[in-house]
């Protein structure tokens, strides 16, 4: 796989500047890397699956209390529950721009679905790895907008440059605006800037680039997105969380890190929002 191989939309997968955007910002975004309707497909299926109702270990909606994350939790592991899951987080695709940036083969290592309703908190900025623990080197996140996504619905802010800087010891999230605890402030000089998205488009940004969002401030857009987290061939351990595959799907086990869990440690349901 090359940076010039074709995606869904015609287009290269990875031009040269997205190469070297990704290496001096820590992110880039492929556009147009998956069909419209892939993307329908795709949302189709989770639609199903919440509505069958919860399934242990990966998502348990809730009764609406006012707070519509409770009904519309995000999904985590849903290739472990769903083969179209499944087939996105191991796509050829990925594999192709994902090989690149890492140079050298990748394994995955998990994958999430957030349905993000109208009213829902954002989760505040913070790095990927700090859950992870990749050791050596980091994670890479692949980030599949599933609809148009703006500053109004909660898109993603990336704090471009973060992704050379260590792990930072998080501060405490306000509740308000935030599902999850974890804060990491922009360093001095730095700040966060919105990355906005069209279905089908992929954000691939390192796992020490501190990024989050804000609130769905719309009254009837979703802002729903697929994420698959990666590692490089060469990567010796990862949190016990995480259940590493190769690309092909057979399961390539690593030794256990410190200090891991699930992306985000969210606010208990009784605390106030």
């Amino acid at each position: 796989m090359t940076a010039t191989d074709i995606g869904a939309a015609g287009a290269p997968l990875l031009l040269a500047a997205r190469l070297r955007q990704f290496r001096q910002e820590g992110y880039t975004v492929v556009r147009g890397l998956f069909g419209r309707a892939e993307i329908d497909r795709l949302c189709e299926g989770f639609t199903a699956l919440h509505a069958s109702g919860p399934v242990a270990g990966h998502f348990a909606p809730r009764p609406d209390d006012g707070d519509p994350l409770r009904v519309y939790p995000r999904v985590m592991h849903p290739h472990e529950i769903d083969d179209l899951s499944l087939r996105v987080l191991l796509d050829p695709r990925l594999r192709g721009v994902l090989e690149v940036l890492l140079g050298e083969e990748v394994l995955a290592a998990q994958s999430m679905f957030y349905f993000k309703p109208p009213g829902a908190r954002g989760q505040a900025l913070h790095q990927d790895n700090f859950y992870l623990r990749v050791e050596p080197g980091t994670c890479v996140a692949a980030w599949i907008a599933c609809d148009v996504i703006g500053r109004d619905n909660g898109g993603l802010e990336v704090v471009p440059g973060t992704h050379e800087m260590d792990l930072f010891c998080p501060e405490t999230a306000d509740v308000e605006v935030s599902f999850a605890r974890e804060y990491v402030p922009p360093p001095p000089g730095l700040s966060a800037v919105p990355v906005d998205m069209e279905p089908g488009d992929v954000l691939f940004f390192n796992g020490s680039l501190v990024h989050g969002s804000g609130p769905n401030r719309t009254e009837s857009r979703f802002r729903r997105s697929f994420i698959g987290h990666y590692v490089g061939r060469s990567a010796e351990r990862i949190g016990e969380y995480y259940r590493t595959l190769s690309m092909n799907g057979d399961r390539v086990a690593l030794a256990e890190s410190e200090g891991a869990g699930p992306c985000g440690t969210e606010f208990a349901p009784h605390e106030p929002h």
